[in-house]
């Protein structure tokens, strides 16, 4: 069985001291979770955040990872600071990476093999543009972005994948819980050719695309689904908190 993993994408909100608040809002009310909670933060709000989690079921998560150990690569943080505070968990290659600040399946493979290395677990998210859907190009993009994006990796299972379908975010547009699972479960059958079926059927698989208090319960209760990555919900307690508790 592939335990659910519910992540909270902070994106660019909290100052240090308001995601401190946000976490002691959340802790009670998530602490008998069936499944793994994680709040991936804005790195400046890491150390406070790490403080506040401490003695909590709640993992720490960052929102990007650079693929070098160090060197002259001004505003970047690697894997070993991370891990320094704590982190465990790491989004690479979200939809907003690529789309504003040049994030390629390439990218996205060294950031990927580097998080490995240093022990972190990556969150690679995948998905397909509303163009790319209406063309019927969804999986030639989700093939490339698994040949490329995955490359090299020696154990599938260890990388949380999220499909964020792009159409759904923001638009307007919303994908059904059977149009997420079977997007999902092409993905895991992609995953199985590419690296081995076993390693496949243990790949956890989160949907990315808007999921939120309304609508958790029935998407989760589809088979390929194996938890979310949450935006905007994570900023809202109460929202958050029920999402978390999406069995109960």
């Amino acid at each position: 069985m592939r335990k659910p993993i519910i992540a909270g994408n902070w994106k660019m909100n909290n100052t240090a001291s308001e995601g401190v608040a946000l976490v002691n809002a959340i802790k009670d009310n998530v602490k008998n979770a069936c499944c793994d909670v994680v709040v991936c933060v804005p790195a400046i709000d890491i150390p406070a955040v790490a403080e506040v989690i401490k003695g909590t079921n709640i993992e720490l998560g960052a929102q990007n990872v650079h693929f070098a150990a160090k060197g002259a690569y001004t505003g970047e943080i690697s894997a070993e600071m991370l891990k320094e505070y704590g982190v465990k968990y790491v989004i690479i290659g979200h939809s907003e990476r690529r789309q504003y600040f040049g994030e390629t399946d390439e990218t996205v493979n060294k950031r990927t093999l580097a998080a490995l290395e240093a022990g972190l677990i990556p969150i690679v998210c995948i998905g397909e543009s509303l163009e790319e859907r209406e063309t019927g190009k969804t999986e030639t993009v989700l093939d490339r972005q698994i040949e490329t994006g995955l490359k090299g990796i020696d154990d599938i299972s260890k990388v949380v994948i999220a499909y964020e379908p792009i159409w759904a975010i923001g638009t307007g547009k919303t994908a059904t819980s059977e149009q997420a699972n079977e997007t999902i479960a092409y993905i895991r059958k992609k995953c199985g050719e590419t690296f081995c079926p076993k390693c496949a059927e243990k790949v956890r698989i989160q949907y990315g695309g808007s999921m939120n208090a309304g609508n958790c319960k029935a998407l989760m209760a589809m088979p390929e689904i194996d938890g979310g990555l949450i935006g905007g919900a994570s900023l809202k307690p109460v929202d958050f908190a029920a999402i978390v508790n999406f069995d109960k």
